[in-house]
């Protein structure tokens, strides 16, 4: 038996893997640049850890977002109990999720039961990467490749002075593109804010915007003809997620691109959003999607429809997938999840880089989790 890098264990490409276990933790990092956003202010990133166990002594990793520490909690209950449904079965990711599907048809699929199954379904990917020596994109049949990233690690609701400044620094850090969360009390005051970040940075910088659903539709199409005229690279989420008709309006007479996918529970309702016409850009959250599983039907759906698909949170295994998206567009890049990695994702020159190492690039900093540990 080979084995890979930091010791794991690794099969020949021609042995079968099979699931024996699911460790999970639960970690509270605190953020290096609290958000504050239209929703709230996040000042910690709850992230539940998933060690996939095999019988052949490969493991799959992957990590979850949960939004709160009761997100986090529940989100280890429901991987207890779908590795009950999984025990013994082959790691083989299509068929465990056709299988999960059915068995959560009656509870519910909506909401945690997804973000839970998507987790499991990197975890697998990774272990069956791991086990065949390749990083996630090769396995795929992709290749490694830089990947257009922006900052989006803060540019909260904080005064105009502040987050121009903010701007600066998040642009040193590597990047060539940030992201500023609109959704102040009025129209002036998200056109203010947008006019001091983009004095404050190079012309040729880009900058997103994010409302995180903070409007109605009227409020949007104001909002969005105002900022047609700011030099604006996209307007992500104006309103509720789900409006795909108000989308669809605000898309059509608003010229600045309209950006929405992160809530995407799915490749159902993206399917739903792309034929309403609901946004001339999607990215799809790998979580809510349905882990690499998912998003590869998702990157599917965004090219035969002609639409640039960027990723949402989870850069380390976005900058794996986006290599094997063919309309792949910009990776979202936040480094909440860093002070848990023994190897966090590489940025260079306004790119991510894939790592290169077995899997999807995910291994513990066991002393930071140690740390951070919610329970």
């Amino acid at each position: 038996m080979a084995t890979a890098e930091r010791g794991d264990p690794v099969p020949s490409p021609q042995a079968k893997l099979t699931i024996r276990g699911l460790r999970t933790r639960a970690v509270r990092v605190p953020l290096r640049r609290p958000l504050g956003t239209s929703g709230g202010t996040i000042a910690h990133a709850p992230l539940v850890l998933i060690d996939l166990e095999t019988e052949e002594g490969v493991p799959g990793r992957a990590y979850l977002f949960a939004y709160s520490d009761v997100g986090a909690r529940t989100l280890r209950q429901l991987l207890a109990g779908i590795l009950e449904m999984v025990r013994g079965e082959p790691v083989a990711p299509v068929a465990i999720a056709k299988k999960l599907h059915a068995r959560f048809t009656l509870l519910g699929r909506e909401g945690l039961p997804t973000i839970a199954m998507s987790g499991l379904d990197v975890a697998l990917w990774d272990a069956l990467a791991r086990a065949t020596s390749l990083p996630l994109a090769r396995l795929l049949g992709g290749e490694l490749r830089p990947v257009p990233a922006y900052n989006s690690n803060a540019l909260g609701l904080d005064p105009p002075e502040k987050v121009a400044e903010e701007a600066q620094e998040l642009l040193a850090e590597g990047f060539r593109a940030v992201k500023l969360r609109l959704g102040r009390k009025t129209l002036w005051e998200d056109v203010v804010a947008t006019r001091a970040v983009r004095a404050k940075i190079p012309d040729e910088a880009l900058l997103m915007t994010d409302f995180n659903q903070a409007l109605t539709v009227a409020e949007a199409l104001a909002r969005g003809r105002a900022l047609d005229r700011e030099r604006v690279y996209w307007i992500e989420e104006p309103v509720r997620h789900d409006d795909y008709a108000g989308a669809a309006r605000i898309a059509r007479e608003v010229e600045t691109p309209i950006q929405i996918g992160e809530n995407f529970l799915g490749t159902r309702a993206m399917a739903a959003a792309i034929a309403a016409g609901a946004a001339d850009y999607v990215m799809p959250d790998l979580g809510r999607i349905g882990g690499v599983t998912g998003w590869l039907r998702a990157a599917a759906l965004a090219d035969a429809a002609g639409l640039e698909m960027s990723s949402h949170l989870h850069p380390e295994v976005s900058a794996q997938l986006l290599a094997v998206t063919p309309s792949a567009h910009f990776l979202e890049y936040v480094d909440w999840a860093v002070p848990i990695l023994a190897r966090p994702l590489e940025i260079a020159d306004g790119q991510a880089l894939p790592a290169e190492a077995p899997g999807a690039g995910l291994d513990w900093n066991e002393e930071a989790v140690a740390r951070f540990a919610l329970d």
